[in-house]
């Protein structure tokens, strides 16, 4: 009798829910209708219900794979607003020619033709030059050093120590600079850094304490800034960060600097000098004169990577285009891998301070180094205790770089199968905010014997012998430029919103109909059994 009782109670609510309930087509199973009829009402409830369920698995996939939209933002951004950028010139002059002693090319084929001949090396020249010579190895083309060379030194090398005492001297190929429409000495402007191209000079970077973590050799043995007299930028707070730009309170004078507008006047013009007698095509190929980087303040640079060339006797002119992508306030709460980037309290690196995904390549490539060839090469970022490669490792290292990207290739392909970068072992996505800069170049001619001719001044070629110059301007295109943004494509809203209107168009459900099946089957069908036991 109870059991009889229980199931009138339950037909009564499943008559009352399919009467009341809002969602389409339930009413007519609560009928008393023909079976057909009840079997049209529930074939077609059921492909509702897998119409729903496909549109709706769409729109999963899309909001789980798409998040994320980079779209132009609204409004433009004025050139004060970020950085002018930072630039690093290397010289392809090494060593000045004019030394006494054999060549760098020399030497190199007397060690080769040495080897092939089963002979000890012995160059007849003294230990200063044989230091030089086992220094320019690491500088100049790597890629014609063979694979088996032998060990010529077993003393530990300080190669930076070596470097600057070869360096050619700075006030004779840096002439003067331009910055702020101000003439100045270009010693008040760049500071030494360390490249794998041996010693550059860089313009508005960040210092080395800035970039480098404190356990770094980076950061307490080439904190170059010392070694200049006077610098614009040294010994200053850091005013700017990638994700927040300058403060409201900073002015004019700024660490990294900016300009105030766009055009040359407020660029960066730099006259630059060459003397033949200081060649060397053995060292650095055919091509002489300067590599010019543009970089990010905030990133180490890799002149070898991508730089402009300056030549002898050019004019070369870059107009400098910013590229900046920012990121809104709700993206840092979706996963660095669903948005394809990496906030930079999210992603710490060994060796810098400050995540981008130049500094996290390098500092890949350090250990892959490390890890393949028991050391690395002496510009990378590294810790005391790290071993610096010597010159039997040096094809080793050279050719860790081409097994490291072929291996992040592998990786990226095999973890994903969509449109975008896979998970590797590096796993150096992009920072969700990045600043690059992009160049329009143009050149002429700079004929400094006519000009001198012109000018009346004879005497100069007289005091510089060989000499010939090069200029160079940089300065922004425009006064604004347009920045892009990362946003929200779908967020859990849009979700949400997107799936309530598919269950609406096909069977009118709410969440007002899930209240009312959880009343039906709760609240509801419990009052009813409560009043049936008391009767």
């Amino acid at each position: 009798m109870g059991n009889l009782s229980a199931f009138r109670v339950i037909k009564q609510i499943y008559y009352e829910y399919c009467a009341n309930t809002s969602i389409h087509g339930i009413q007519y199973l609560g009928e008393t209708r023909p079976l057909k009829e009840k079997l049209f009402w529930i074939c077609v409830f059921i492909a509702s219900i897998c119409c729903c369920s496909n549109l709706i698995q769409n729109i999963y996939v899309k909001w789980t794979e798409t998040p994320v939209i980079v779209t132009f933002a609204e409004k433009s951004t004025p050139v004060w607003n970020i950085p002018f950028p930072a630039i690093t010139i290397c010289s392809e002059t090494k060593r000045p020619m004019q030394r006494k002693g054999p060549s760098y090319m020399e030497l190199l084929n007397e060690w080769k033709s040495n080897i092939a001949e089963g002979k000890a090396f012995n160059p007849n020249i003294n230990s200063t030059e044989f230091q030089e010579f086992l220094t320019l190895l690491h500088i100049c083309n790597t890629q014609v050093i063979d694979e088996g060379l032998t060990r010529l030194s077993h003393q530990t090398i300080d190669y930076v120590g070596i470097l600057n005492k070869m360096l050619p001297d700075f006030e004779r190929y840096y002439l003067f600079c331009k910055w702020f429409g101000h003439f100045s000495e270009c010693d008040e402007l760049f500071v030494k850094t360390y490249t794998e191209e041996g010693i550059c000079y860089t313009f508005n970077g960040l210092n080395a304490t800035d970039i480098y973590r404190e356990n770094t050799i980076q950061h307490r043995q080439m904190g170059l800034e010392s070694t200049v007299k006077y610098n614009a930028f040294v010994n200053r707070s850091l005013e700017w960060s990638l994700e927040n730009g300058y403060s409201h309170q900073t002015g004019l004078n700024t660490y990294p600097a900016r300009v105030l507008s766009a055009g040359s006047r407020a660029g960066l013009f730099i006259v630059l000098q060459n003397f033949k007698q200081d060649l060397d095509f053995g060292c650095r190929g055919p091509i002489q004169g300067y590599k010019v980087l543009l970089h990010s303040p905030d990133d180490v640079p890799l002149v070898s990577k991508q730089f402009v060339r300056i030549p002898i006797a050019r004019e070369v002119l870059i107009a400098v285009k910013p590229n900046m992508i920012t990121t809104s306030v709700g993206i840092s709460e979706y996963n660095p891998h669903r948005r394809q980037c990496f906030l930079n309290s999210e992603r710490s690196l060994r060796f810098f301070k400050i995540y981008s995904q130049n500094n996290c390549e390098l500092e890949c490539l350090t250990n892959y180094t490390l890890k393949t060839c028991g050391c690395v090469k002496f510009s990378m970022p590294r810790t005391a205790d790290m071993p610096v490669c010597g010159e039997d490792k040096i094809h080793c290292y050279d050719r860790a770089e081409d097994g490291l990207l072929f291996k992040e290739f592998s990786e990226g392909i095999k973890n994903t199968d969509f449109n975008f970068r896979g998970e590797t072992e590096c796993n150096c996505m992009p920072a969700c905010t990045s600043l690059s800069y992009n160049a329009e170049i143009s050149q002429g001619n700079f004929d400094l014997e006519h000009m001198l001719e012109a000018v009346g001044d004879s005497d100069y070629l007289q005091k510089y012998p060989g000499a010939e110059m090069s200029r160079l301007s940089i300065y922004f295109k425009e006064n604004q430029f347009i920045t892009s943004k990362r946003s929200e494509l779908y967020g859990v809203t849009d979700f949400l919103a997107n799936c309530g209107g598919i269950f609406g168009l096909f069977m009118g459900f709410s969440i007002l109909s899930v209240v009312e099946l959880l009343y039906h089957v709760s609240l509801r069908l419990w009052s009813h059994v409560t009043a049936t036991n008391q009767n």
